[in-house]
């Protein structure tokens, strides 16, 4: 139209944009989108939008415009690197050959330092992958460290780490023998100062603490070997490749999706308000939204306040022991079973239902709360199991399916949004906040919130 039609050419002065327009936008929008995002939510707030008694988190998982196909082990991507290292080694010889040596040989080709070029994206994704594989090393050294650590300070240090359980044995052994060895050199002192000697002491092999501590040094090197062989017969049977990664866009991640099977993609966080506005969201790389509870629940936090400031009637103040906001702030934060830990329901924030099973079996136990008995979990989350039980639990859990899941359905089915179109996360995320922030102003139209009064209104 903006082509055709003569109101549109005028408002655009004859500008007519096109498929570059367009592709240039989204390759400089990540910077921006953000910002639009918030003025949204204002707008939106300033409209009278953004009921946030009670607000449900939930994820969604959403394909990434990456192939399944084109995910590799650790192996091949090394593999494809050294590849890549000698058909560069060939180049520059080529180039010193034919130009001579320092005029070409000596630059480092240019498929090797764009940043969307095939040879950055295996290296991105193999560096993803040892980057991975060593958080973890570190991590369980950490655990055995703060177990030495517990053991030193004479604290309750519980079960040793699996993966350095031989090396505290062994560690646990040298101790027990060098106090051994100290005791019979004391001993040995004293003898020389003249104490009689009574009976022949056990020596440092013969010593009961020392052969306690060789047998469970045996029994862990046993219990080593017998995980080596599991963990060997469970490498052959497995139908999988292992941790893999994607050499078309190495942040995303195969996510598991409900029915079975996967999806190359990324794990979305949303904070839903009752009247359907996503009022603060969060692309991972995760496939568990658990860790992402707190973090959310701060966005969300910043997001009501946000909101509130805008409100076009204030808040009321209420007083020094009320609760009432009206609204205005969050009371009530809603989310499912996989959200569900100590942790998460133990952290500073508003009140929380977070369901500690199915929603079936939420239902059967509200219905007879005597038909289960105590469960899995801590104390907090054994409180909440009690609370999901009686009737103002359940009933305030069940607004979290209608209030988390609409703006997911919304999205899929009706804004047929299926697949990211951008690669690479910080691209990736900026996509996704600018498809919720169209989603807030189609609710902002649909619910009639948003008109040409209303923008009048609010230009003064």
């Amino acid at each position: 139209m903006c082509g055709t039609d003569v109101a549109f050419r005028v408002i655009c002065a004859g500008n007519q944009p096109d498929h570059v327009t367009f592709a240039r936008f989204r390759g400089a929008f990540p910077d921006a989108t953000g910002e639009f995002f918030a003025q949204v939510l204002v707008l939106c707030a300033r409209l009278g939008m953004g009921k946030l008694g009670t607000v449900a988190l939930d994820g969604m998982k959403i394909a990434g415009n990456a192939s399944k196909a084109a995910n590799r082990t650790e192996e091949a991507l090394a593999r494809l690197a050294a590849e890549t290292v000698a058909a560069h080694a060939a180049a520059d010889a080529a180039e010193d050959e034919l130009f001579g040596e320092g005029r070409r040989g000596d630059e480092v080709p240019e498929q090797a330092w764009r940043p969307r070029s095939r040879d950055s994206r295996i290296a991105a994704a193999l560096a993803s992958l040892r980057a991975d594989r060593e958080a973890a090393a570190a991590a369980e050294e950490a655990r055995a460290q703060a177990y030495r650590e517990r053991r030193a300070a004479g604290e309750r240090a519980g079960c040793s780490p699996a993966s350095a359980a031989v090396e505290l044995a062994e560690e646990n052994l040298a101790r027990v023998r060098a106090a051994r060895a100290s005791e019979l050199a004391e001993l040995q002192e004293r003898y020389a100062a003249g104490q009689p000697r009574r009976g022949r002491p056990a020596g440092i092999d013969d010593h009961c603490r020392v052969k306690e501590a060789e047998a469970k040094l045996e029994a862990t090197r046993a219990r080593a070997a017998e995980a080596e062989r599991k963990a060997a017969e469970r490498e052959a049977n497995r139908k999988g490749p292992g941790p893999v990664r994607n050499i078309t866009d190495p942040d995303s991640r195969l996510m598991p999706v409900r029915g079975g099977g996967f999806i190359q993609g990324y794990n979305t966080q949303n904070m839903t308000s009752q009247d359907g506005l996503i009022i603060a969201t969060e692309l991972t790389d995760e496939q568990a939204g658990c860790p992402w509870f707190e973090p959310m629940l701060a966005k969300g936090q910043d997001a009501a306040a946000l909101i509130a400031a805008h409100r076009p009637d204030a808040c009321p103040d209420p007083g020094p022991g009320g609760q009432e906001h009206d609204g205005c702030g969050i009371e009530l934060m809603l989310a499912d079973a996989g959200y569900c830990s100590e942790a998460n329901l133990t952290c500073d924030g508003p009140d929380r239902l977070i369901a500690t099973g199915k929603g079936r079996d939420l239902e059967k136990a509200a219905r007879d709360p005597d038909s289960d008995g105590p469960g899995w979990g801590g104390p907090a989350i054994q409180a909440m199991r009690e609370r999901l039980k009686t009737e103002d639990g359940i009933t305030a859990y069940r607004q979290r399916g209608h209030i988390a899941e609409t703006p997911h359905g919304n999205i899929k089915q009706n804004m047929g949004l299926r697949q990211l179109s951008m690669r690479g996360k910080p691209k990736a995320s900026a996509e996704w906040e600018f498809i919720c922030a169209v989603h807030n102003l189609f609710k902002a139209l649909s619910t009639g919130h948003l008109t040409s009064q209303a923008l009048t209104a609010l230009a003064g």
